[in-house]
């Protein structure tokens, strides 16, 4: 993905460069012609920085937004200063910075994207969503999946990462969150059975929270979407469109292709309708916490 360095905020970055992107077209300029203007009001524009500013690989600085909107003809104070504040928030770090050196770096992009989050939409067939897990979960699964990799410091600094992660369920404002679980998930043993038992307690506690959607897809569905694995929908503000992020042994994938986004959208539909509603998928979990005890 383009513009997703230096750990600043990405969301930002990209909703900037995609509205002046839309201001651009809405006056009926092409890139030339823009910058021609640009140049007409003294600004140090070429075709190529406007490309990149569009592209997202370049952050544009909070005096070049006055540039741009004289340029496209727009005298608007309430645009320019919401503009310039996106401009001054772009170059922000990030909450997860702090915890640069214990995250790998393929899934930065991600910590910053949900920084920014409208709302998401999660499938799941082998584990419990990080935005879920409790401490104790995530640590035993970061030594089951990597059995010796990290020494007690780097393991602790890993948890307590995606413990902070977990702040966009509760912020101001949060995103709406909707999360498809499969039922085997709640019968894999990670960890000890008290470990389970407080990790299906939270899911039944996140789901207070109004904003936050958890169904179960139950083992008899058989055959249906999920079967090609996990995937996560990722909304972000307008004018960014939607992205599709899936993350497992071949990688992290990171998917903008408009066309294949939207399969993944009918994927998360046809998967909304064939799971457990809101009051049955809590009942299985409740069920679930049985085994456990």
């Amino acid at each position: 993905m383009q513009g997703t360095e230096g750990g600043v905020s990405i969301v930002r970055r990209w909703q900037l460069a995609a509205t002046v992107k839309v201001l651009r077209e809405q006056a009926n300029l092409t890139q030339d012609e823009a910058v021609e203007r640009l140049r007409e009001h003294g600004g140090n524009w070429s075709r190529s920085k406007l490309s990149r500013v569009e592209n997202r690989e370049h952050n544009i600085k909070p005096r070049e937004i006055e540039q741009l909107l004289t340029a496209y003809g727009i005298d608007d104070s309430e645009t320019l200063a919401e503009l310039t504040q996106l401009a001054i928030d772009s170059r922000k770090r990030d909450w997860w910075h702090q915890y640069q050196g214990s995250t790998p770096k393929v899934v930065q992009p991600l910590l910053s994207l949900e920084t920014g989050l409208v709302a998401l939409r999660d499938f799941q067939n082998q584990l419990i969503h990080g935005l879920l897990q409790t401490s104790d979960y995530a640590r035993a699964l970061m030594m089951s999946i990597s059995p010796g990799a990290f020494d007690p410091g780097q393991l602790e600094l890993g948890v307590a990462a995606r413990m902070a992660r977990q702040q966009i369920l509760t912020k101001e404002n949060p995103p709406d969150l909707h999360f498809i679980l499969d039922e085997l998930i709640l019968h894999r043993l990670v960890g000890d059975p008290i470990v389970m038992h407080h990790q299906l307690r939270k899911l039944l506690q996140v789901t207070e929270n109004p904003n936050v959607t958890i169904q179960i897809l139950p083992k008899d569905t058989g055959g249906s979407p999920g079967l090609e694995g996990p995937f996560t929908l990722l909304t972000l503000p307008e004018p960014i469109p939607d992205i599709g992020y899936f993350e497992g042994s071949p990688g992290t994938i990171y998917i903008e292709d408009r066309e294949r986004v939207r399969s993944w959208t009918l994927r998360f539909g046809m998967l909304t309708e064939r799971a457990l509603s809101r009051k049955e998928s809590a009942e299985v979990i409740t069920e679930a916490m049985r085994q456990y005890q």
